[in-house]
């Protein structure tokens, strides 16, 4: 059984078909228009509202302009203000009406389509050379594909990343995301790892639990940690973790593993950035910040006291970007950690530097503003 996503539509009298590719599982439309510039921006927006994708099959560049335009007719505010301005959303209320707010505006802008050939070209005019962005997201090619402008938009974008790299401090060199691995742009938080007291004299084996980029692991290297494991779950992750590691020199002492949270034995330090928000992501790349149910912070909490070495210590690096929004109160986190057989040794806490703690339009500024991000050292009660 071939379960390979199809998308289907009408051109020039006659039907056709393709490939469906979308990095987040987003099943394919089942009404397709074919557009080019003569389709006015305020039509493309009303069918793309509608539920209508639309097939470009004009200029590249063009296309680009009206996935603009579009944005554009999205983030604009209602022409009628209510008479009677209604009572300022809680921060919950505010959040979850963010996160509706973007996910409809990801539908809509989702609805421009591109053809891409079986070699990774596009066949329009003026359009850019992607062999290397969609070999890097998807693979060696195999069959031509219809997917989202924006999706390949964002192919681009993090080959650019991923060629340019991440400058942290901490390191003294760069890190390099891989497509669909969070980038470590909030340094704060490799910045606690960098600063925090090791326990005791320098532990020779280390735990990296969620690895990601391998960020945290080469930190921990590099302050001379003999021996770190570093896991994750995600193949992409292990793949740039590995390049990253590869490239600081620092392989000799990382072990990756495959695997969900921890690694076999016990380690005198255990390390864990879980994402922050117990919140349903909506991509893949969103596991790194939004967690259901606060499951990878409940699996480490809980698993912890099992991996310890006597003596050891647990550093859990975490926003409180949570408690702000109503989502998680602090006194639910405590109640896992004592839940959990571990106790509170310390906490180290830092002020977020990225751009929306500063930014007064973002909705949820109010609590990004309030956000603090904290390494809490545990250990077995």
């Amino acid at each position: 059984m071939n379960d390979t996503p199809i998308i289907s539509w009408t051109e020039a009298g006659e039907s056709r078909s393709a490939r469906w590719q979308s990095e987040n599982g987003t099943p394919p439309p089942k009404r397709v228009a074919i557009a080019d510039e003569q389709m006015p921006a305020d039509r493309a927006y009303r069918l793309a509202c509608e539920g209508t994708a639309l097939l470009w099959r004009g200029d590249f560049q063009n296309a680009r302009q009206l996935l603009q335009a579009l944005a554009r007719r999205i983030d604009r505010p209602p022409r009628k203000a209510a008479k009677i301005a209604p009572p300022p959303p809680s921060p919950t209320e505010a959040f979850h009406l963010h996160r509706q707010a973007q996910a409809q505006r990801a539908r809509v802008l989702a609805m421009l389509l591109v053809p891409i050939d079986a070699d990774y070209r596009i066949p329009l005019r003026r359009a850019p050379d992607v062999t290397q962005a969609c070999t890097e997201a998807y693979g060696a090619p195999s069959s031509a594909f219809i997917a989202s402008l924006r999706e390949l938009q964002g192919l681009i974008g993090a080959h650019e990343w991923r060629k340019k790299g991440v400058a942290i401090p901490a390191l003294g060199q760069r890190i390099h995301p891989h497509y669909g691995v969070f980038s470590p742009v909030r340094g704060e938080y490799v910045g606690l790892v960098a600063d925090a007291p090791l326990p005791r004299l320098t532990p020779s084996l280390a735990f990296d639990i969620g690895t990601g980029t391998g960020v945290l692991a080469a930190v921990l290297a590099q302050r001379g940690i003999q021996r770190v494991i570093a896991t994750d779950q995600d193949p992409r992750a292990l793949s740039c973790a590995r390049d990253n590691l590869a490239r600081l020199k620092l392989a000799h002492q990382v072990e990756l593993l495959e695997t969900d949270l921890f690694p076999p034995g016990r380690a005198p330090l255990v390390v864990c950035n879980p994402p922050w928000l117990p919140a349903r992501p909506s991509s893949a790349i969103e596991y790194a910040i939004y967690d259901p149910d606060s499951r990878m912070l409940r699996g480490f909490l809980g698993g912890l006291a099992a991996h310890l070495a006597p003596g050891g210590e647990g550093w859990l690096i975490l926003s409180d970007l949570a408690e702000h929004l109503g989502l998680r109160p602090r006194a639910e986190l405590m109640a896992m950690i004592e839940t959990a057989g571990l106790k509170v040794l310390g906490r180290i806490d830092v002020r977020p530097q990225h751009p929306k703690a500063s930014d007064a339009s973002d909705p949820l500024h109010a609590a990004r503003a309030a956000e603090v991000t904290s390494l809490w050292r545990l250990a077995v009660a």
